[in-house]
């Protein structure tokens, strides 16, 4: 569904990204890991067309989609992505900042929206908040509003940056389930985190880069109990697992 070909991120002073080449079925959960810096969450905004690229392809569904040519508004209508701080408008009421994507950007009709609103409000444990304001959420709140705000537009890919980074530990785990319920769903995924026992437990395949390389993937429970690079091995060992 998603191709990488040989990318390059460099922003003047050596690459970030340096020749990264990976591929994303229909329905898999893609889950990558790595220190910080190097290089996970610019890895996404490239895919977003949030960064713009040096050198390599990307690909959605065989169409290049780094070309000077290319309308970012509407790949970004299939590429969905969700960030660490969730940039809800202040002034808006949550129903107003999920619709207004939408609505606006997509001309989908508003009654049609504010139902499907509605339901996946309800799925994420939300609805009651329908009519109220950012400020009157929580972090995990406001993260889960991020989350259906993103599904509204219906995208055929979710990129997930860090999404738990800025909360309280106790708000992590209701956006987390959140996520592992899309993937039972078959989203299509690529999460970048530092959670470790979440990755394990929501990942097809797992990714692990350092300094913009690929350092080793695998499945998760192939790469969570068995690192093959001793790269993977000392980073792991720097995390508590929950037992099985």
């Amino acid at each position: 569904m998603l191709e990488i070909k040989n990318l390059v991120k460099d922003y003047g002073n050596g690459p970030v990204l340096d020749g990264i080449s990976i591929d994303v079925d229909r329905k898999e959960v893609l889950v990558i890991i790595g220190p910080s810096g190097c290089g996970k969450s610019t890895l996404l905004r490239c895919i977003n067309g949030l960064e713009k690229i040096q050198g390599g392809e990307i690909l959605l569904e065989g169409e290049k989609i780094n070309d000077e040519s290319i309308n970012w508004s509407e790949v970004r209508q299939r590429i969905g992505m969700v960030f660490q701080n969730y940039e809800l408008f202040p002034h808006m009421t949550i129903l107003e900042n999920i619709t207004l994507g939408p609505t606006k950007v997509q001309n989908k009709n508003k009654r049609y929206v504010e139902e499907s609103a509605k339901e996946l409000l309800d799925r994420v444990g939300l609805l009651d908040k329908i009519n109220s304001y950012p400020r009157e959420l929580s972090g995990g709140q406001k993260q889960r509003v991020a989350i259906v705000r993103a599904l509204l537009m219906e995208p055929e890919i979710m990129l997930f940056d860090e999404v738990t980074a800025a909360l309280d530990p106790e708000m992590v785990r209701e956006v987390l389930d959140v996520m592992l319920e899309l993937a039972k769903q078959g989203s299509t995924m690529i999460i970048v985190t530092h959670e470790m026992n979440f990755a394990r437990a929501v990942a097809d395949r797992v990714i692990f880069m350092e300094k913009g390389h690929i350092v080793e993937e695998g499945e998760p429970e192939e790469f969570f109990t068995n690192p093959k690079t001793d790269r993977a091995k000392e980073f792991l060992n720097t995390f508590t697992f929950e037992k099985k």
